[in-house]
């Protein structure tokens, strides 16, 4: 039973929430999770881009270490070599290319995950 307030009206009782406080509310939590979902897509974009980077680091330096240890000077022109790093399939592109100074030579190894670059390294090999 409703008692009168003071100035002679009754009180009213407010039991739970309106219908827009909860959409509100709803609302703002949709907002919020959609946030972090984007921020957890972001993270792990992130950690496949490094992963993918450390591989093709790891093929590239493989492939130039490999022209160092052959101990004798690598013909003018392009290879490629397939390296499985991880479980993962990459290509290999080896240039060499010819210096100002015929006593070096220029070697470029370029990684590529399907069609795409993944890294490129640079390095001048002399004669031993």
């Amino acid at each position: 039973m409703n008692r009168p307030h003071a100035d002679g009206l009754p009180r009213k009782r407010h039991s739970g929430f309106t219908l827009i406080e909860v959409l509100v509310a709803l609302g703002i939590v949709a907002i919020a999770l959609t946030a972090g979902l984007k921020a957890t897509a972001s993270l792990t974009r992130n950690a496949e881009r490094q992963s993918d980077a450390l591989l093709a680091q790891l093929c590239a330096e493989n492939e130039l270490i490999k022209q160092r240890l052959a101990r004798q000077m690598p013909g003018v022109g392009d290879t490629d070599t397939d390296c499985e790093q991880a479980g993962q399939h990459l290509r290999v592109q080896t240039s060499v290319r010819p210096t100002p100074n015929p006593n070096f030579l220029r070697l470029d190894a370029r990684v590529f995950k399907d069609t795409d670059v993944l890294m490129q390294i640079t390095t001048v090999m002399g004669r031993n």
